[in-house]
């Protein structure tokens, strides 16, 4: 397929005070036709550092994680999207592959994922519940949409779909300290909707689910195999879910 023919790639980025990491992100996106970062007003240098690697730079109030996706690709200019948060990157080998597949015209599909291999706290993680962690990023807007229940967004998508074997890459946390901010700020958004949609939290929640996570994820998922860093994910993870349900059993009682 000629380049006057074959479709164009928009690869749309959410961002707030990412300056450090955003670099990394939008070199690994040369391939694409254009670059558009939505920024929720930063106060560092993101917007700068997007527009002299030119990007399309958008601010914008943020408004929550699913609806300001959606208003990302809404507001591209191609119709096949490649949505990335600043704290990912295409790894080489999966930007062959899109870009391959842009040049075959996407094969009738509607959209494509791939795993996401994440680092934590200096090496990669390959278990638990952390990997693959299979993301459809790229996509038909036509046929696709931001879903899912804010903070945890999920992209749906009408038609076929296919899996590529090109990775996502993945640096979620600058420390340890921000992986329990983040933990803290996730979980009060969570119990909120589950309480504005009727959900209480019973005493069982609060015993059961921990465990049950940690051993979905040290055990089960093989975790363990990460050595400590598996062994603390895994122990997150059951915070998460305490917390979490804590947090319901909490407000239902103020």
């Amino acid at each position: 397929m000629d380049s006057a023919t074959r479709p164009a790639i928009s690869a749309c980025i959410v961002a707030r005070d990412e300056e450090d990491r955003l670099p990394a992100c939008l070199d690994s996106l040369a391939f694409c036709d254009e670059i558009l970062v939505v920024d929720s007003h930063s106060r560092d240098r993101t917007r700068e550092l997007a527009a002299a690697r030119g990007a399309r730079v958008v601010e914008r109030d943020w408004p929550g994680h699913v609806a300001q996706k959606e208003f990302a690709i809404r507001t591209a200019r191609h119709d096949w999207v490649l949505c990335l948060d600043a704290d990912e990157r295409v790894s080489p080998a999966l930007a062959g592959e899109i870009a391959r597949l842009r040049d075959g015209g996407f094969d009738g599909c509607a959209g494509y994922a791939f795993p996401r291999r994440s680092r934590y706290l200096g090496r990669e993680i390959r278990h638990g519940t952390w990997y693959p962690d299979w993301k459809l990023r790229l996509f038909d807007r036509r046929r696709g949409r931001w879903g899912g229940r804010d903070p945890h967004d999920r992209v749906e998508v009408e038609g076929t779909t296919r899996r590529l074997a090109g990775e996502l890459l993945h640096e979620p946390y600058r420390s340890f300290a921000e992986h329990l901010a983040t933990i803290d700020r996730y979980t009060t958004i969570m119990a909120e909707q589950l309480f504005a949609d009727g959900r209480r939290a019973r005493a069982h929640d609060l015993l059961l689910r921990p465990p049950l996570r940690f051993l979905d994820f040290y055990l089960w998922r093989r975790g363990c195999l990460d050595g400590w860093r598996g062994f603390l994910l895994a122990g997150l993870a059951a915070h998460y879910a305490w917390l979490k349900y804590a947090k319901l059993y909490a407000r239902a009682r103020e």
